[in-house]
């Protein structure tokens, strides 16, 4: 028998020790060669994690910037936006006093908030940065007749006595040089004291509220013996007509705002959320000092929700969306409220590295470098081809109501010009919403564009959201928002800029 030959174990003879060791060391060798697979698997897993982490938030970064630096380099916008003047503020008091007077009413009473601002240049969150307490803190605009015969705004203020000396601190626009103020302890019914203030001696006076003043003071009001009456169409054309500062400031505040749009629009990638693409508009429109007010994103079947809520935020871009952006901001006391519907571009083929391989194999793919393939279903083909119709159906209807804005042309005429447009399309279904609103220091004011306002006609000086929109549930939107001057003769004046040409330039 040859020496290499095995010799079998006897029956119940156990192998010698060095055999045994053999059997030891082949099992730690195995364990060792799984541990070591173990951990490189596990180590190529936290690493196309950590790189697709990073590749994310590199790529949130890098948008940012290019959205900005896009933005800044042309602010030419902001170039005729200056604050209102004191003069301006007294003047305004003064063709309401003149309203007033036509009306037969004897005073306009309002309490800090819009309204307030517009006449006496404080908001809400100036007066109370807190919240609106119970206190009144009122303004009073009196119309008083000169010997001369002009009818001009005497102003006083009804304020708390601990508040006086803030009062007078706010620098309120004034004619006197002490404003005129009947305080009220706080064991004293304010309203019993604005009554049988200089001011009204005890009479009962017609007195005119807006919406914005609160119930319970209006209700305060009446108790002691004052007669509140709401708005009338004189009142509020004051507020309507823009003066040519404003008007201004509403160019400067919607044209910066749709330039911010446009400056980031390029600058998008496949695998941004919609959270992710607000956060970017808002840090364009914080750097160059415009004040955040709403901002809403929408992709694809989101944006057959006009105004979005809480249930969106979460959906990725592709180059296959349609994206829907709302967004408003102030300057200078003005609102924007615009709206911008495209496509982003195809992002740009490379070839993939060695790690992207790895995160392939490992089910981690980075979004951002996503493949698509530009032969598309019939179906996908088909979506993208009524995009495209709905887009330029939308654009074409508010081409027809910009045409519409004229003097003397009713607020529904307006309206029922996109509407028509889009209902001979066969989408008329889709319109859910009126045609748009007044704006100013409020994104939303009267007069509101509906087919059934019928009885308010356009003035020169009246500007307005131009805002159709197609909105097909559960698969997309389209809308396109600009701002409009009813001019005294002629076509309407577009306040934003330029307007959309089409899907990949808005």
């Amino acid at each position: 028998m040859s020496s290499l030959e095995k010799v079998p174990h006897p029956q119940g003879v156990s192998p010698m020790p060095h055999q045994r060791h053999g059997g030891r060391c082949g099992r730690v060798l195995r364990l060792i060669a799984a541990s070591f697979l173990l951990f490189a698997a596990t180590s190529f897993y936290n690493l196309a994690s950590y790189y697709n982490q990073a590749t994310t938030a590199n790529v949130y970064d890098k948008v940012r910037e290019c959205a900005i630096r896009n933005l800044h380099s042309d602010l030419s916008f902001l170039d005729s936006a200056v604050p209102i003047t004191v003069e301006e503020f007294l003047a305004r008091r003064d063709r309401l006093a003149r309203a007033l007077a036509a009306s037969k009413v004897d005073a306009f009473v309002l309490e800090p908030g819009y309204t307030f601002q517009y006449y006496g240049n404080i908001s809400q969150t100036d007066w109370e940065p807190w919240e609106p307490e119970e206190r009144p803190f009122l303004m009073v605009i009196l119309p008083q007749l000169s010997s001369s015969g002009n009818i001009s705004a005497k102003t006083a203020f009804l304020s708390p006595h601990f508040e006086e000396g803030r009062v007078r601190m706010l620098g309120i626009p004034s004619r006197e040089e002490e404003l005129d103020i009947v305080p009220w302890e706080e064991h004293w019914n304010p309203y019993e004291t604005l009554l049988q203030s200089h001011l009204f001696n005890g009479r009962s006076a017609k007195i005119m509220v807006d919406e914005e003043i609160r119930d319970f003071i209006v209700r305060g009001l009446d108790s002691v013996g004052f007669k509140t009456v709401g708005l009338n169409p004189e009142v509020e054309l004051v507020r309507q007509q823009k003066s040519p500062a404003e008007v201004e400031l509403l160019r400067a505040v919607n044209t910066g705002t749709v330039v911010a749009v446009r400056a980031m629009r390029p600058c998008l990638v496949p695998g941004l959320t919609e959270d992710e693409v607000t956060e970017i508009l808002n840090s364009a429109l914080l750097s160059i000092n415009f004040g955040l007010f709403f901002n809403i994103v929408l992709f694809e079947e989101h944006g057959a929700l006009p105004h979005g809520g809480f249930v969106t935020g979460w959906k990725k871009l592709t180059p296959e969306s349609m994206v829907v952006i709302d967004v408003g901001a102030h300057y200078l006391g003005y609102s924007s409220d615009i709206c911008r519907s495209f496509f982003i571009d195809r992002p740009k083929p490379r070839s993939p590295s060695a790690l992207d391989f790895i995160m392939q194999f490992l089910g981690k793919g980075s979004e951002n470098h996503m493949a698509f393939d530009d032969n598309a279903d019939d179906n996908n083909a088909k979506l993208r081809a009524e995009k495209f119709k709905v887009w330029d159906i939308v654009l074409d209807a508010q081409s027809a109501a910009a045409a519409a804005f004229k003097p003397n042309n009713t607020a529904a005429s307006v309206d029922i010009a996109a509407r028509s447009v889009i209902e001979d399309a066969g989408y008329g279904y889709g319109f859910t919403h009126r045609l748009g609103h007044g704006i100013g220091i409020k994104a939303h004011e009267s007069p509101y564009l509906n087919k059934w306002n019928k009885d308010i006609l356009l003035q020169p000086g009246m500007t307005f959201t131009n805002e159709p929109g197609i909105y097909l549930e559960n698969r997309f939107g389209v809308r396109h928002e600009d701002i409009y001057l009813v001019k005294e003769t002629g076509d309407a004046e577009l306040l934003s800029g330029r307007r959309a040409t089409g899907p990949y330039d808005p």
